[in-house]
């Protein structure tokens, strides 16, 4: 065996060598989840063994993922990953290049020079393939996956691959956006070689090699996947999920034309694109022109959420599209639904990140249906009473609570707290019924859902109703189609209020007893040219809403067209109970009179009010009759709720100070563990003090007191509110902030994480996140103690470069799979430890300094009156120190 020293000016230890491996050496990886991963095993004179992980990096397993033919590296791993092995630790400290043709071509201590535990067993994963392209498609992005093993083309089976993969593979191949998966095409050649390894991707990843995979031989694979992309996207719209429709054909995107496209076939779009349901077809240029090809077809997809692909389409020659006959679409969204009942109404589900969840009920009000049934383009609220109706027992519950006026067109729109939100069961589950998509009815542009111009969905199409001889007959059976009470004035809107747009209904004549506007005498017409009729409106009485104040403020109240006011003759705390009860904010702190929040204008409404607080509503007290008062407008009631929230500066000046939150009641801090400058700077931004900011340490603004409202709260740039943002990770039951059970905020709620495949790579990420370095091990079994509270993710795949946790795949824990002695934990390589701010470092050492120059002062007075009663110089030494002792 040959022996060469390398030199120390290669960077590299003194002790590593570089030693000629035997002839018979073998490498191979072990109990992986495919030939291309695993723990990395070497076969050394006959004997198998592994390799230790001492500084065990990317260019060490690259030259192992090259040597077995798995092609590039994708993870280096160490800790035992992949199992602890047997037999003898081969080799350890190898300090490859990247370029080597072997590991054991690589500098090393040598051959079993070290005893190495097992748990320090290295592995790797392997991209298991070097290219990737698409055959037999029109273009170079579409067709067949196929993946590069050595110098061997592999065909992927389409059962190995699902849509976040496609988006994957096609940013790579830098071919845009996936758009669809087609199925079902058989491959040709038997003997092809086929990829035996599903593709488990998130959607992020920026190579296909990157995403987590697992073999699965179980499966047969009897079609191949042409990767696809031939489909349809929306261009020009103000999200991604509005827009003109746009469709690829022969490798060309182009508007696509069709004069028979209606709701249906819209619907079916907007839930291929994972967008909701669809809520109107715009009209005119709504969208613009395309610049590209003009594909001319019909479309028809009468069959209820059938697949796209399903939908034919037949493309015929390309003249141009005439105006007005290209298809557009306003999809919902992507983020809300209702469950067990009909297109509008059900359980109210909303999605964050991947996963849907079940909204709590306890906040759930008529204001907040009201904005959801306008967004789905179902009308308004009816009731969100509804029992059992739309509920099971099982499901997943957010803690979402949203505080809507009820004019939003969005519920994203409204306020939207966590904060100290309780928790829920899966049957306390907000329910609605809504007016319905067929003949809707809505009052727009008003301060009430009960007053504003009418307008009328038609077809599912929103349109404007124009009449000449518009009369209270006609406003009575539009107030009573809404449920608002009775029409207290039909009127026609001024000419700067006017809408534009398509025309739903004209000339209406209406006896009165009607139940909807559409079972009157009427003229539809959607070809009326704009002005020749005039926009109609109405006022009802109303459905005697409070206005929502954010949870705090002056009430008001919405009757007969009017918003008015409370006297606060016998206001106490049962009244402002009632009100904050049925604004959703919780209970009342405090009842407030004679104008606190300032004075109202307009009517009286209620005076002598009398609840017992257990009503539903405020109307539901004992009072005098509507706008019988004695009061004056200095005499206003007002409520403080418990939900409501506010910020402060104090210590300082208007921008500057120590921050805190006033929440149930109380003024309290917030902690600046992990706080960015982005956390600051959306601070700055909520108390509109500019976009920048910086965190001020060392209790610049003195100590706070009472409660720690917040702690690691977390903002990002999209964050103007700091009630938009979330707090995130921490680590519980260590020796101090870098050890410890990993525990994470979600849906106001601290809870764990289950240690189901929880490994040194997720525990890498973890201790990044928190700013402690790297991780020693990934610890399980609630190694430091049992936490409480929610499991809310389990069976986490980190890389270990993500940043943070989130950007891991994860499966979120609905079910029984877990309990807390299975709490997943870290240890990591560095400590946080209490810094000592230099002012406080600088008193330490001038006390010192003082104490000593005192102590030295002190020994010569003693020295001086020694010498005059001949004390000794030891004693004067005692004196001396026993005086620097006391400082």
């Amino acid at each position: 065996m040959e022996v060469v020293l390398w030199h120390c000016d290669w960077g590299l230890h003194p002790s590593i060598m570089k030693i000629r491996p035997h002839r018979d050496d073998e490498l191979r990886l072990t109990n992986g989840t495919g030939p291309c991963s695993g723990r990395v095993e070497i076969k050394h004179e006959d004997e198998w063994g592994t390799v230790c992980d001492g500084d065990w990096n990317i260019e060490d397993a690259e030259v192992v993922c090259k040597q077995v033919g798995c092609g590039s590296a994708v993870q280096a791993l160490n800790r035992a990953p992949f199992g602890e092995g047997s037999g003898k630790t081969w080799l350890y400290r190898v300090d490859c290049r990247g370029d080597e043709s072997a590991l054991w071509n690589c500098p090393h201590t040598g051959w079993d020079a070290f005893s190495c535990p097992h748990y320090f067993d290295v592995g790797v994963i392997c991209s298991g393939f070097s290219r990737l392209h698409l055959a037999g498609g029109d273009t170079a992005c579409s067709g067949h996956l196929k993946v590069k093993q050595a110098e061997t083309w592999a065909t992927v089976c389409y059962s190995h691959i699902d849509f976040n993969a496609a988006s994957v593979i096609c940013n790579e191949l830098k071919c845009g956006q996936a758009v669809d998966i087609l199925r079902g095409f058989h491959f040709g050649n038997r003997h092809e070689l086929i990829w035996q390894e599903e593709f488990h991707c998130v959607g992020n990843e920026t190579h296909l090699a990157h995403c987590p995979r697992m073999l699965d031989r179980s499966k047969a694979c009897p079609f191949i996947l042409p990767a696809g992309y031939g489909g349809y996207r929306l261009a020009n719209g103000s999200t991604t999920c509005s827009g003109r429709v746009e469709l690829l054909h022969g490798g060309l995107w182009g508007t696509f034309c069709d004069y028979l496209w209606n709701f249906p076939a819209a619907n079916a779009l907007c839930q291929h694109l994972d967008c909701g349901i669809a809520l109107s077809i715009p009209a005119g240029q709504s969208f613009g022109k395309g610049n590209g090809s003009v594909w001319n077809g019909t479309f028809s997809c009468n069959k209820e959420g059938s697949h796209l692909r399903e939908c034919p389409v037949n493309v015929l020659s390309q003249n141009e599209c005439p105006a007005g006959n290209d298809a557009r679409v306003v999809c919902s969204g992507e983020h809300y639904r209702l469950v067990n009942g009909t297109t509008c109404s059900g359980r109210v589900e909303i999605r964050h990140g991947d996963t849907w969840g079940r909204l709590c009920r306890s906040h759930w009000n008529l204001q907040d249906a009201s904005v959801l049934c306008r967004q789905l383009n179902c009308g308004y609220a009816k009731s969100i009473e509804t029992g059992d109706l739309f509920v099971d027992g099982n499901g997943f519950v957010w803690r979402d609570v949203f505080h809507c006026e009820g004019t939003e067109s969005c519920l994203w729109d409204c306020a939207q707290v966590t904060l100290g939100n309780p928790t829920c069961s899966a049957r306390e589950t907000a329910t609605v019924v809504c007016s319905g998509l067929s003949d809707s009815l809505r009052l727009s542009d008003g301060e009430s859902r009960c007053d504003g111009r009418v307008e009328i969905s038609l077809h599912g199409m929103w349109g404007r109703v124009l009449d000449d001889d518009w009369n209270i007959k006609d406003a009575t059976v539009v107030c009573r189609q809404l449920q608002c009470g009775i029409a207290k004035k039909a009127y026609y809107l001024p000419r700067s209020e006017r809408g534009i747009g398509l025309v739903g209904l004209r000339s209406v004549q209406c006896d009165g007893n009607e139940t909807q506007l559409v079972l009157c005498k009427t003229s539809h017409s959607q070809a009326l040219p704009t002005g020749v009729a005039e926009d109609v409106g109405v006022i009802c009485s109303g459905e005697y809403t409070l206005t929502h104040l954010r949870c705090a403020g002056r009430v008001e109240l919405y009757h007969s067209g009017i918003w008015g006011t409370i006297c606060d003759d016998n206001w106490d705390l049962s009244d402002a109970n009632v009100v904050c009860k049925q604004l959703g904010c919780g209970y009342a702190i405090k009842a407030f009179v004679a104008a606190h929040y300032g004075e109202g204008s307009g009517q009286i409404w209620l005076d002598d009010v009398n609840c017992t607080g257990a009503e539903s509503g405020l109307w539901a007290c004992p009072s005098r009759a509507w706008g019988q008062h004695n009061c004056q407008h200095k005499e206003d009631a007002g409520v403080l709720c418990s939900e409501f929230l506010d910020l402060r500066l104090v210590n300082g000046n208007d921008c500057a100070g120590r921050l805190e939150v006033f929440y149930n009641g109380t003024w309290g801090s917030i902690c600046s563990n992990h706080m960015s400058q982005l956390t600051a700077i959306t601070a700055c931004k909520h108390l509109n003090c500019g976009d920048g900011g910086e965190i001020e340490k060392d209790f610049k603004y003195g100590r706070g007191s009472g409660p720690m409202w917040l702690d690691h709260i977390e903002c990002n740039e999209k964050h103007s509110s700091l009630w938009q943002c979330q707090e995130k990770l921490r680590v519980v039951g260590g020796e101090d902030v870098c050890s410890g059970r990993v525990e994470i905020w979600n849906q106001g709620s601290w809870g764990t994480i289950c240690d189901d495949s929880w490994d040194i790579a997720d525990a890498n990420v973890v201790c990044r996140q928190l700013g402690c370095g790297s991780a020693v091990s990934a610890l399980s079994e609630a190694a430091f103690g049992e936490g409480t509270g929610p499991i809310w993710l389990e069976k986490i795949h980190c890389k270990g470069t993500e940043l943070s946790l989130w950007d891991c795949p994860s499966k979120p824990l609905f079910g029984k799979n877990c309990d807390h002695k299975e709490d997943a934990a870290v240890d990591c390589s560095e400590t946080q430890n209490v810094r000592i701010s230099a002012p406080v470092i600088l008193c330490v050492i001038l006390g010192a300094l003082l104490c000593l120059v005192l102590a030295i002062l002190a020994g010569q007075i003693r020295s001086a009156r020694a010498q005059k009663r001949g004390v000794s110089l030891s004693t004067v030494t005692k004196c001396l120190l026993e005086e620097a002792g006391k400082c």
